[in-house]
């Protein structure tokens, strides 16, 4: 596993996660699609470094008082299989865990299985399944429960 260094980042950064999320997903979404998304939440987004070089980024916000929702996740195709995803993950558990979270949910398009297996790995329980009607895809949908001894 590489050892990814994870910051915690702020609005100033939306365009740096444009330009990873360009790299990633399609189609694609300027920095104004992240500061509508993240606006007058508790926000939490983090860039993971690899040789001083971007390579994944992770959004999440508040979802209600005692739930975090991770948003959105990305790493650069070149830079996968390396942990950094799960490096994101566990920083952001712990993250969550210090704000005072309870739980933390995800969801995950059904196809994108390396973070199907990420999200099981990792302690999440499946809770059910949502359409997205703007993709016209399911959605599975994830649930943690976190405390200091579970991040």
């Amino acid at each position: 596993m590489a050892n990814a260094k994870i910051e915690i980042v702020g609005a100033a950064e939306y365009e740096l996660i444009s330009d990873l999320y360009n790299a990633i997903f399609k189609p694609p979404a300027d920095a104004k699609f992240f500061e509508k998304r993240l606006h007058h939440r508790n926000v939490l987004v983090m860039v993971a470094e690899l040789e001083k070089q971007p390579v994944g980024f992770s959004c999440g916000y508040e979802l209600r008082p005692s739930t975090f929702y991770s948003w959105l996740y990305g790493v650069l195709p070149d830079a996968r299989r390396l942990g950094v995803a799960t490096q994101l993950m566990d920083a952001e558990h712990a993250w969550a865990c210090n704000q005072g979270y309870e739980m933390i949910r995800l969801e995950c398009y059904n196809n994108h299985r390396p973070m199907l297996l990420l999200a099981i790995k990792r302690g999440y329980d499946i809770v059910g399944i949502r359409w997205d009607s703007r993709t016209a895809e399911n959605l599975v949908v994830f649930e943690k429960f976190v405390s200091p001894d579970t991040t």
